[in-house]
């Protein structure tokens, strides 16, 4: 009888012990009051129903129902990570305006692994640092250089890829914007040049891209783990390239590559590490955001082939008034 009492105890403890761990998991402790939502079940969350693909091009099904059901602002568990997802513009930029102060910059345990954890530790730290890359970037990639040098760049590289499209029976949209996309701005940055390269970057930073938002399990067979392998492809290639330029410092191209090399010899936080993978997250920015938006654009003008015609005209027309003011 008084084993049975003893088990009885043990049973009892443990439920007790799980119900409140799972009270915990459902209502996390904040300072503050929590927007609605659900945490999902323990451990995964509702990883499962973020990671299910949506085959719409609105916004995606996991974040319509919860705007549906709970409104802009709501919480979740992404990862094993407590996550708050807003699409209230004026609240985002509320935050935005409050980097550093009110909150800090993350990155998922997948993004901060694949990009090295001590460098995106670095920029999270040292906000001068931050501000310092973005102004480098702006001044490759800003509004000015874009006025005068890339947006004639970028539309002898379109006209070229027009007319090679226009000899294929079909193509994939998304892969093709994005070969294009990549292949301009790594030639910006490094002065890449596919014909000459003997490994395709851009086929590894899309195989890359697959994995890149996955659960970090590091295991054969995975998403995560066949992203790992095309990482370290691409930033052997980057080192190799990096290690090239530096060694013949004769070498000057005018891009991206030759600022790094420059500044390396005056600042300490640029290490050869903290170089490579500040070119492998642009890259990764740049090409993956903007081969999107021209996928989707392009698909659109397809489906609505008056529109073209309205674009063609208007085009015709704005040359016509430009050639005007140039004579005049």
């Amino acid at each position: 009888m008084e084993m049975w009492s003893v088990w009885l105890y043990i049973i009892s403890l443990i439920i007790i012990i799980a119900t409140h761990w799972i009270y915990r998991w459902r209502n996390p402790k904040c300072n503050g009051k929590l927007p609605p939502g659900s945490m999902g079940i323990p451990f995964i969350g509702e990883t499962i129903q973020f990671l299910i693909p949506s085959k719409s091009l609105d916004v995606p099904n996991f974040i319509k129902k919860r705007m549906n059901k709970y409104g802009p602002l709501f919480r979740t568990n992404l990862v094993g990570r407590p996550v708050i997802v807003s699409s209230d513009p004026d609240f985002n930029y509320y935050l935005l305006q409050r980097e550093g102060k009110l909150v800090e910059r993350w990155y998922m345990d997948s993004f901060s692994k694949l990009l090295h954890h001590d460098v995106t530790q670095i920029i999270i730290k040292h906000g001068s640092i931050h501000k310092y890359l973005r102004n480098l970037v702006l001044g490759h990639f800003g509004p000015e250089p874009l006025k005068d040098k890339l947006l004639p760049q970028l539309e002898s590289a379109i006209s070229q890829r027009l007319q090679d499209w226009s000899k294929q029976p079909s193509i994939e949209a998304k892969s093709a914007s994005s070969a294009m996309i990549f292949d301009f701005t790594a030639k910006i940055l490094f002065s890449y040049e596919p014909e000459k390269s003997g490994e395709n970057i851009g086929e590894i930073f899309s195989n890359f891209l697959q994995g890149l938002m996955s659960i970090p399990l590091n295991i054969p067979g995975t998403a995560f783990h066949r992203c790992l392998k095309n990482q370290k492809r691409a930033i052997q290639m980057i080192t190799e390239i990096l290690k090239e330029r530096r060694s013949n410092p004769e070498i000057h191209k005018g891009d991206f590559l030759d600022q790094i090399v420059e500044d390396m010899k005056k600042d300490s936080f640029w290490t050869e590490e903290f170089a490579i993978y500040m070119m492998f997250g642009l890259l990764l920015a740049s090409f993956e955001t903007i081969s999107s938006t021209l996928a989707l654009a392009i698909i659109f003008l397809t489906d609505n082939p008056p529109v073209v015609q309205k674009l063609t005209v208007s085009n015709a027309i704005f040359l016509m008034a430009s050639s005007e003011i140039s004579y005049v």
